[in-house]
């Protein structure tokens, strides 16, 4: 029988370092790493038992690495303390950080016209007032925009809006902000993400749902032709059952990219599953895709990649969840 396995994890607060090896403190730990502009965050639980653990000031950096100590730790990044709480008895003291990277969330409203510019130009020219360093998906990099609008809305806002509106990722990584595709499994650089393996009796628990995937069959985006002074349409799909797009595009490759945008998004809504692992998996991240198995057969053959993870640990156990949805 194997002798069960023992969590591992060190974490430094302040300069602090905390880990099993010395006088562990740890009560709980959650990571929650999330795809996109929204910052991942971390809560900890830590004993105050003897009194002697200083609260840290809000702006205090925290790292952290975790996984098993008989495999070794991934490092997992820094984070910025947000909000500290104290309470007794048992006294203890509770964290909560958010990721380093995303600490500043492009701050300042702002008021700017784009004209005939590319994404990749928009994505270089934020990351450039932020100190930050751009990398843009190949796809994405050379899409030409002839006119755009940035009205009293800060560069995270922005950036959101222009990530929705191609079905792209935006985040701020280890002093990168990337602009890449959604769901495509692969890196800012387009190299293909390794695939993870997930089996059944791996986890404790999943959830599967699959919604009508032929609720539309494609998606229809308006656009307006200044040389004809009207309105024409372009669609991505069949038009069998169409979902309309409300708003009117100033050109025909904005509208084209509109509507395959919003088909794709679609398309990945049309069902999605979720799963506790009983051991947890330090290495899971978002875009990572995945192959199920062990389930019914429908879900063991769809393509899977992951939207969200995260990391449950304390000193005797650690697990994970993922939230997936399915790659089109």
């Amino acid at each position: 029988m194997r002798p069960a396995r023992r969590p591992g994890y060190h974490l430094t607060l302040a300069g602090q370092v905390i880990s099993p090896e010395l006088d562990a403190r740890l009560m709980r730990l959650r990571l929650t790493d999330r795809r996109g502009l929204e910052a991942d965050q971390l809560d900890i639980t830590l004993s105050d038992h003897d009194g002697r653990l200083a609260l840290p000031p809000h702006g205090a950096e925290l790292t952290l690495a975790l996984g098993w100590q008989d495999a070794g730790l991934v490092e997992r990044g820094s984070f910025i303390v947000d909000e500290v709480e104290h309470s007794g008895a048992p006294d203890v003291v509770v964290i909560r950080a958010r990721s380093a990277n995303m600490r500043r969330q492009l701050p300042g409203k702002r008021s700017q016209s784009w004209h005939e510019v590319t994404l990749g130009e928009i994505v270089t020219t934020i990351a450039a007032r932020h100190d930050l360093t751009p990398a843009i998906g190949q796809l994405l990099e050379g899409v030409y925009l002839e006119h755009l609008d940035q009205t009293d809305e800060s560069d995270l806002h922005f950036l959101t809006r222009l990530a929705e509106q191609h079905d792209a990722i935006a985040t701020i990584k280890a002093g990168r902000l990337l602009f890449m595709p959604a769901g495509q499994g692969s890196t800012v650089s387009g190299r293909a993400i390794a695939p993870v393996t997930l089996r059944r009796h791996h986890g404790d628990g999943h959830r599967y749902i699959e919604a009508d995937r032929d609720a539309y069959t494609g998606v229809l985006a308006y656009w307006h032709d200044p040389d004809a002074a009207e309105r024409r349409e372009v669609i991505a799909g069949s038009d069998e059952n169409l979902k309309r797009l409300r708003h009117t595009y100033a050109s025909e490759d904005a509208a084209v990219n509109a509507a395959k945008s919003e088909w794709q998004r679609i398309q990945r809504g049309g069902a999605e599953c979720s799963l506790n692992i009983a051991e947890g998996r330090p290495d899971l991240y978002p875009e990572t895709p995945v192959r199920l198995e062990g389930f019914k057969a429908t879900i063991d053959a769809t393509p899977w990649l992951i939207t969200n993870v995260t990391h449950d640990l304390t000193d005797t156990a650690y697990t994970s969840s993922v939230q997936c949805e399915l790659i089109p």
